[in-house]
């Protein structure tokens, strides 16, 4: 004869609940409506500038995080993810759901346009330079560098300064002929920024890139394929590049050094909105909140070789270790409006005539 079990209501809602995973602390408790509606939705779609190997850690650790739910994770260069992003949204098709840019103006254009607005639960742990309107957040805290080949640049020729960068340059102009790789700016929209970053901070900046071009610059479109060529010695110097790739390229890479400029340092912030279109809303909330938390910025700083854009992380590379290394020289790009003044479609091009008459003097 068989006995039958009756289970009080009370008691299945009690197992359930022990089941689901623990919500991050100090988050609110109708979050867990995000948590299940991203389950839900099953995956989360991400338009990147940041490449698949250096995000890999971070993919592994929120699907670890949040089973069930996958990443699609599309990774392109700057200009190509504006303009794929644009033409998606124009003809109102599938898209990303997370937008996250190191070419901060352009996705700050794009957020502007298209951003969903949610307030993370990670915001108020962010400096306040790196959120804009509750809408586009700034994700990590990377230094812009100089590299160069140790086999052919000498310990005591290493420019400490963009100045000391282009007198060297200027002084032998034969020897640097087209050996000195930057960003190619009407290719790269992360090139662009930076140049016009150079430019504010640098009131002499058209004058010391004359110097820097003597006998030609030699021009990429990404970060990978200038150190390639610097250690290769193709290209003796590098500079403009994101610190974090530099940094976890001179760990394998004996021919490659790194110089931090004492002058000033322009230091980038990823920028990640979620799509006011996005198909999984909830998924990329959590990613969102995921890649801002304590828990996110130590796989970025500690596996993935990106610098945090918090204070409270494990070992020195957050934004309190790089200050102590860098100090007052650092000057990080806020994630606000004036991001947007160059991009006016006339400014762009004088600034691109500007850097042309530069380059070919």
């Amino acid at each position: 004869m068989s006995t039958k079990f009756s289970v009080p209501m009370v008691s299945i809602a009690l197992l359930l609940g022990a089941a689901a995973p623990a919500l991050p602390a100090g988050y609110p408790a109708g979050y867990r409506q995000v948590v299940d509606g991203a389950k839900k939705e099953g995956k989360v779609i991400i338009y990147s500038t940041t490449d698949t190997q250096a995000a890999g850690p971070l993919i592994q650790g929120f699907e670890a995080a949040y089973p069930g739910v996958k990443v699609e994770y599309n990774d392109m260069n700057s200009t190509e993810l504006y303009n794929r992003y644009i033409s998606e949204q124009a003809a109102g098709g599938n898209s990303g759901d997370v937008i996250w840019s190191s070419s901060m103006d352009t996705a700050l254009r794009l957020a502007a346009d298209y951003a969903l607005q949610y307030a993370s639960p990670e915001a108020k742990n962010l400096p306040a330079w790196s959120v804009w309107k509750e809408k586009a957040y700034g994700t990590t805290y990377e230094p812009l560098v100089f590299v160069y080949n140790k086999r052919l640049i000498a310990a005591n020729e290493v420019p400490d300064s963009h100045v000391a960068l282009a007198k060297l340059i200027q002084s032998q102009p034969d020897r640097f002929k087209n050996k000195v790789t930057t960003y190619d700016i009407e290719k790269s929209a992360l090139g662009f920024m930076l140049s016009v970053q150079d430019m504010k901070d640098d009131p002499r900046y058209f004058d010391h890139l004359a110097q820097m071009a003597k006998g030609g610059l030699s021009v990429q479109s990404s970060t990978g394929t200038m150190m390639e060529r610097v250690s290769s010695g193709e290209n003796l110097i590098g500079y403009n590049i994101l610190g974090s790739y530099a940094d976890a390229r001179v760990k394998t890479d004996p021919s490659m050094g790194i110089s931090y400029p004492k002058d000033y340092i322009l230091v980038l912030s990823r920028v990640m909105f979620i799509s006011s279109e996005a198909q999984n809303k909830n998924a990329a909330k959590l990613w969102l909140d995921y890649v801002l938390s304590p828990e996110g910025q130590d796989v970025l700083a500690n596996k993935a070789d990106i610098t945090s854009i918090r204070h409270d992380i494990a070992g020195d590379n957050d934004l309190d270790g790089m200050t102590k290394k860098l100090g007052g020289a650092l000057r990080p790009i806020p994630v606000d409006e004036t991001l947007l003044e160059y991009l006016e479609q006339n400014k762009r091009l004088e600034h691109i005539k500007q850097f042309r008459a530069a380059v070919n003097k």
